[in-house]
């Protein structure tokens, strides 16, 4: 159990701001926090312990919290949700992609060069729940919606310059979109979680895999691995995968509303961006990492980013399609999210 009171330098307290505490009732409960993520990972201890903590501390110590990283309450990446949905924990932190198309309004996020700056697009995410797909995650109660920096190519003896050389190539995928990119862009995609990377390159099962830097470490990728291509940093990214921090509803609701507002205050618009900035942040150690083992990192070139674009563009319209055949307006929903992602802005 993690007690610490003190409030943690990583700007968690400025991002998400305390509510008063004043005639607090003396309930007290403790909340188990499950997630997939290595204890040591940069997204456990700067995103998930730093929100335990932050809670804790404005809560009076009225709420306390239970961290089980590395799934050790049991179960699969794929079943978090349905933990939260079902109460078998009381807070989660998962992919709403482990589970194909249960989230369809969600996936809008995870198309090809959607996303710009993870804190913008986090909070543009946020909104268009509410606005756009309020019943997506009825079951429980959503804490926060954010997406990770952005997605790149890691690759174990091909540098990757252009989609002719991803012909071939197995390539790890975290979600259905990204599945379908890979596929468009001529690599043969492998659909796994994260933890699964590890044991996968180091069998050669997959060539290589996307995700952000952040996430490199966690998994030693950088120790697997030769190559990593970029793109420019002018440009949107090639992918990001979207994440939900959910609560059991009833677990919600049997608060007390002086905790329910500590719940609150460290929910939502804000909370969503907070995730998402500290996330891609850890970029920068997550690249480093590569750096100074000496692999080779390149950069996308201009001319090559805009083929990448053109050949993924029927991954919109597929999207789009399906949306359509399940009674959703699809163009309506992702120009509502590109909208959202301009509102808000490179931050």
């Amino acid at each position: 159990m993690y007690q610490r009171r003190t409030l943690l330098k990583s700007g968690a307290a400025v991002a998400l701001g305390a509510p008063g505490l004043s005639g607090l009732a003396q309930q007290s409960v403790t909340l188990k926090f499950h997630t997939f993520m290595a204890p040591q990972s940069a997204v456990y201890l700067t995103m998930h312990k730093a929100w335990m903590e932050k809670v804790e501390k404005d809560s009076g110590g009225r709420i306390k919290f239970e961290g089980y990283p590395a799934m050790q309450l049991g179960g699969t990446p794929v079943q978090l949700y349905d933990q939260a949905k079902d109460g078998v924990v009381d807070v989660v932190w998962t992919l709403p992609g482990n589970t194909a198309g249960r989230f369809p309004r969600t996936e809008v996020f995870e198309l090809p060069f959607m996303m710009n700056n993870a804190e913008a697009t986090s909070k543009a995410f946020w909104e268009y729940i509410q606005t756009e797909g309020a019943d997506e995650y009825k079951d429980t109660q959503v804490l926060a919606l954010h997406v990770h920096g952005p997605g790149m190519f890691h690759t174990t003896d091909r540098q990757i310059r252009s989609a002719a050389d991803l012909k071939g190539l197995k390539m790890r995928a975290p979600t259905r979109q990204v599945t379908k990119l890979l596929a468009a862009l001529g690599a043969t995609p492998v659909g796994m979680p994260l933890p699964a990377i590890t044991d996968a390159l180091s069998k050669g099962t997959i060539n290589g895999c996307v995700i952000p830097w952040e996430v490199v470490p966690a998994v030693k990728v950088h120790e697997l691995v030769k190559y990593h291509t970029e793109f420019p940093a002018n440009t949107t990214a090639l992918y990001t995968t979207t994440f939900v921090m959910a609560m059991n509803k009833a677990k919600y609701n049997s608060l007390s509303p002086e905790l329910k507002k500590v719940i609150d205050a460290n929910s939502g618009l804000q909370t969503s961006g907070w995730l998402g900035r500290v996330q891609q942040s850890n970029d920068v150690p997550g690249r480093k990492a590569a750096v100074d083992r000496g692999n080779n990192i390149t950069t996308m070139g201009t001319l090559e980013v805009g083929d990448f674009i053109k050949r993924s563009s029927q991954v919109d319209d597929e999207w789009v399609a399906d949306m359509n055949k399940r009674g959703l307006n699809g163009e309506k929903l992702l120009r509502a999210a590109k909208d959202l992602i301009i509102k808000h802005g490179r931050v």
